[in-house]
């Protein structure tokens, strides 16, 4: 996880939020509102507008990446982990990541077969998580969706 040093050496000031937000994060999926409410239940008195520049910020350095969801929500997850997939709850907004060996295999066989040379790719599956289907609430635990 990125951290005071990190900060420095890629030009960004060690402000009360940044460290914040990178130190007092949970998961490594950010998003802005959560992100405000925190450092607000923490007496920080900042309001969206900056966990969401900082997170910008973070994003121009590298830090972190921002995912684009369909409905308009954005997340921004930091960028410290090997390549995985997400899967998208459109009823919970919960966000797991998974990493199937045979959907990654299909991706270089069709790159392969059409002479393509991939840069990059990202893979984001959106449908309703077990605990929304069963009981109406959130029940996966985020990042533990894995196969292959």
């Amino acid at each position: 996880m990125p951290n005071k040093t990190e900060l420095k050496r890629i030009g960004l000031k060690t402000t009360q939020p940044r460290l914040k937000i990178l130190e007092g994060n949970p998961t490594r999926h950010l998003g802005t509102d959560s992100i405000y409410k925190r450092l607000f239940e923490e007496g920080e008195q900042s309001g969206p507008a900056t966990a969401y520049r900082v997170l910008a910020q973070f994003e121009s350095a590298g830090l972190v990446m921002r995912h684009n969801f369909e409905g308009g929500s954005a997340l921004f997850e930091l960028n410290d982990a090997d390549h995985h997939d997400h899967m998208f709850c459109v009823k919970c907004k919960g966000d797991f990541e998974f990493m199937d060996s045979g959907i990654e295999q299909l991706q270089c066989d069709a790159e392969s077969k059409n002479g393509f040379v991939m840069r990059d790719h990202s893979l984001y599956l959106y449908g309703i998580c077990p605990g929304m289907m069963t009981h109406g609430g959130y029940s996966m635990k985020k990042n533990s969706v894995s196969r292959g």
